[in-house]
């Protein structure tokens, strides 16, 4: 009943207006330690009575390299300006974004910008608002949909409060990050905004907002030609300037010897070299800007103010500093107006000055309308470019000037441009995302009919506790709907059961005695951001879904989970009711006299031969029995217990296992089951019969986004706890030469005790030994581990053992080389349990072999103690 009084209390629309707030607070104070913190070591750089030669240099070194320093230990994912990331996370890639990214974000760019490098703070808030929502919806629990919402207005807030522009915050999330126009989507993002811009502009000042005269921004038809051309060429530059980039990014590639710390301390010291002959480029963006847009300066400085700063830029960003480029962007776009204002003025003046100089617009206009042009060309924004200057000057009459300049800009550079800028810089880094509308988010319009279970067992309201307690011995579950005359009436737990059995009355009561009545419910129209905010504000883990008072099925935390672990994981099934267990369709079991079992799941005659002659001669060196299954599988929609099998045709398999157990003396087990998830029958196989060593398959490497080498493999290697092998098949199976690359660990520990077994599969067999040093590393010597490794092998073998020592940036190319001079019929590797980030990052070495290679490829994955 108090949850029924609550709920209204709880709608997620109030909670989205707090949750806002916090987040436009929050962003908007960071947005202002990091202006002023920037701001003040700025002027003490400028100001010290050291001097300019020895300050600049010094101070770009090492505060640059201090900046890399933090970001390469603590949040490697803070580089850059942070949008890429940003927008990577809510194109649902899996990119950390918390408080230690947002906190590192702000310690760095503090860092690279007060010491001199020619980036902005505005790309960096961005992350720091987006991470700080992040954290609240991890200590907020909520659903996927609505985590993205909370960081699209951080990320607006961010933007907002940097730029003192909370319209432009809005406008850049919807027209670059999100692409959402929905009404909790706008709502959040424009109150989030609103707040971060103003904190920002109450306790930061003004910022980069230009207060300038009405009547100095103005437009007549003979500057039309020229603010044509200055469209033309801000597009063109623009475009020049986001090659540059990447061009900038990809010859910091070549100095990865450096380190993040190093390639940016280099940036750093080349501009401190640079600002102590030419002063203007030492100079901050908002002081800088200010000086371009008021007129006062000669067309000479302008331009050697623009190729300064746009070099210095494309230096300091492909260093990896953590800046941005859009206060940069605007000066260039200032620098570039002005440029084009003296060309205008010049031209008339050319012609016998017959036009009145009132008739002309001044500089400042030419110059904000350049920083609209220039903006949009980089960055692809035009109608947020367009804003932020208007609400940097709040002047109406720079609106058409702006449109022109923006618009041809922004057509120019959109010819010679491949997409989104941030989509480039992810894919630079091997993260490809797909658009992020709603008609590719997976979460989109998903409701508690698409994830419920239909089938629901209940309870009567009539029952006596120890039939209660009986029903809930026979059951996995932890509670129970309760009905009366087929009408929902309430809802127990095991808590609620265990508080009744403690005092001494499951005696005297009824199940109507002890549940909770009138429970929350959610129809089958619910959609998931609802269902997720009643479980988490009302602490429960299940909810019943109802038509009127009728129960038509209920959806728990769990149901949620499996989901999103199947979105994530690539999966394709639809999203539905949880998977039953599988069922048992043939069993045909042999004596138990091994002392351990190897598990063989078969799924293609033409390939199951292969497999159970490599797994029967494991199994005879371990003494190990036989355990063959095969495992169907069948939609969600139908029971594993209710499907026809037809047994003809697993009948080859059947016939293998029993030759093998008839040729190797080993004893063999079979078995046949129907099931929704192979992947998850295997593990309870594993469980159930008391598996040690599984042996499977891997015909065909995945490029699946989201999976390392396939689902069911991928599943094993993650989850299983016992052994287990992978075997890739090569052109030939022989098994003479083998190549084993080692690294030390666990994985080629377990080695010793496969090869003796692996090594009867062929005569004569040769072992070569081989680990892999990276040049940066300097001279590599025989490691530790692997003369001692040899040395085992040798006495536990009785053969010789061979040893490499290579020197390579790549592992997988290494390998693959040496397999090819040493005439390696398989090579054994270690497969790993780290998530797919850790993979993306460090590279799928075994996938990356088995795609350059036609060997046979045998994967290790060793027992993990943790998971028994």
């Amino acid at each position: 009943m108090l949850r029924k009084r609550l709920e209204p209390f709880l709608s997620r629309k109030r909670v989205a207006i707090a949750e806002a707030c916090i987040i436009g607070l929050v962003s908007g104070l960071a947005a202002v330690l990091l202006k002023q913190g920037v701001e003040w070591l700025a002027l003490w750089r400028m100001s010290s009575d050291l001097p300019l030669w020895l300050v600049l240099p010094a101070l770009g070194l090492g505060g640059g390299w201090l900046s890399g320093w933090l970001v390469e230990r603590l949040a490697p994912e803070a580089s850059g300006s942070g949008i890429p990331q940003v927008k990577a996370v809510l194109g649902f890639a899996p990119v950390p974004l918390n408080l230690r990214v947002a906190l590192v974000k702000l310690l760095s760019t503090l860092l690279a910008l007060g010491s001199g490098l020619s980036l902005g703070r505005q790309g960096p808030t961005v992350q720091i608002g987006a991470g700080l929502a992040a954290q609240l919806s991890r200590w907020v629990p909520t659903s996927p949909e609505y985590r993205r919402q909370l960081i699209s207005a951080g990320a607006a807030a961010g933007l907002a409060a940097g730029f003192n522009a909370p319209i432009a915050g809005v406008l850049f999330v919807v027209e670059e990050l999100l692409q959402d126009f929905s009404g909790l989507t706008l709502g959040s993002a424009i109150l989030a905004s609103f707040i971060g811009a103003v904190v920002s502009r109450l306790l930061g000042g003004q910022g980069l907002n230009l207060p300038l005269d009405a009547r100095s921004i103005s437009l007549s038809l003979y500057d039309l030609p020229f603010f044509i051309v200055l469209g033309l060429l801000a597009g063109v530059l623009g475009a020049l300037f986001r090659r540059g980039i990447f061009g900038s990014l990809r010859f910091f590639r070549q100095f990865k010897h450096l380190g993040l710390p190093g390639r940016i301390g280099l940036a750093g010291l080349v501009t401190g070299v640079v600002g102590v002959f030419v002063p203007v480029a030492a100079t901050d963006n908002t002081g800088l800007q200010e000086f371009l847009v008021t007129g006062s300066a000669g067309w000479q400085l302008i331009a050697i103010a623009f190729a300064t700063k746009f070099l210095l830029t494309l230096l300091a960003y492909g260093s990896g500093a953590s800046g941005g480029i859009f206060a940069p962007s605007l000066v260039l776009g200032a620098a570039l107006g002005g440029l084009v204002s003296v060309l205008a003025q010049g031209a008339y003046s050319g012609f016998g000055a017959w036009l009145p100089p009132d008739q002309l617009a001044s500089t400042t206009t030419y110059a904000l309308t350049g920083m609209g042009a220039f903006f949009s060309a980089v960055t692809g924004v035009p109608i947020t470019a367009i804003v932020i200057v208007f609400e940097m000057t709040a002047n109406f009459n720079l609106v058409l000037p702006l449109m022109i300049g923006s618009g041809i800009a922004y057509l120019i550079a959109d010819r010679t441009n491949d997409g989104s800028i941030y989509n480039r810089l992810l894919a630079m880094h091997g993260i490809h995302i797909e658009p992020v509308g709603q008609a590719n988010n997976p979460w989109a319009d998903l409701k508690a009919s698409d994830l419920m279970q239909g089938r629901v067992e209940t309870l009567s309201s009539q029952m006596t506790l120890p039939e209660v307690v009986q029903a809930f011995s026979r059951s996995h579950h932890r509670g129970f709907p309760v009905l009366a005359k087929g009408r929902l009436v309430g809802i127990v737990t095991q808590s609620d059961l265990g508080e009744a059995t403690a005092q001494g009355l499951d005696q005297y009561l009824t199940l109507a005695d002890i549940m909770t009545p009138n429970p929350v419910s959610v129809t089958p129209e619910a959609t998931l951001p609802r269902v997720l905010h009643l479980l988490n504000q009302l602490k429960i883990s299940r909810l019943p879904v109802t038509e009127g008072q009728k129960l038509v099925g209920i959806i728990t935390r769990a149901d949620i989970i499996r989901a999103e672990s199947d979105q994530v994981s690539g999966k394709l099934q639809k999203l539905g009711p949880q998977a039953e267990p599988s069922y048992v369709v043939l069993q045909q079991q042999g004596p138990a006299i091994g002392q351990g079992r190897l598990l063989v799941p078969l799924a293609d005659p033409q390939t199951a031969p292969d497999l159970v002659k490599i797994a029967a001669a494991l199994a005879k060196s371990f003494h190990y029995e036989l355990e063959c299954i095969h495992v169907r599988s069948v939609p969600r929609s139908v029971s594993p217990a209710e499907v026809r099998i037809d047994l003809q045709e697993v009948e080859p398999l059947r016939q293998l296992a029993a030759t093998y157990a008839d040729i190797s003396g080993l004893s063999v087990h079979f078995q046949v089951r129907a099931a929704h998830e192979v992947g998850r029958t295997l593990l309870e196989v594993i469980k159930e019969r008391h598996i040690d060593l599984v042996l499977m398959g891997w015909h065909h490497p995945s490029l699946t986004p989201g999976r390392v080498i396939s689902g069911v493999v991928d599943t094993l290697i993650r989850q299983a706890p016992c052994q287990v092998l992978v075997v890739r098949p090569g052109r030939n199976l022989t098994f003479n030469h083998w190549l084993i690359p080692t690294a030390g660990g666990p994985n080629a520990q377990s080695a010793h005790r496969l090869l003796p077994g692996l090594l009867t599969l062929g005569q004569s067999p040769q072992i070569q030994l081989c680990t892999v040093c990276h040049p940066e590393k300097g001279q590599c010597l025989t490691p530790y581990h692997l003369s001692e490794m040899a040395d085992h092998l040798e006495a536990t073998l009785h053969r010789p053992v061979t040893t490499h020592v290579l020197t390579h940036p790549s592992v997988a190319e290494a390998v693959v080389d040496l397999a090819q001079q040493c005439h390696s019929d398989a090579i054994l590797l270690g497969a790993s349990r780290e998530n797919l980030l850790s993979q993306v990052l460090k590279g799928n070495i075994p996938l990356e072999i088995a795609l350059q290679t036609d060997l046979t490829i045998i994967l290790l994955r060793q027992e993990s103690t943790e998971i028994k």
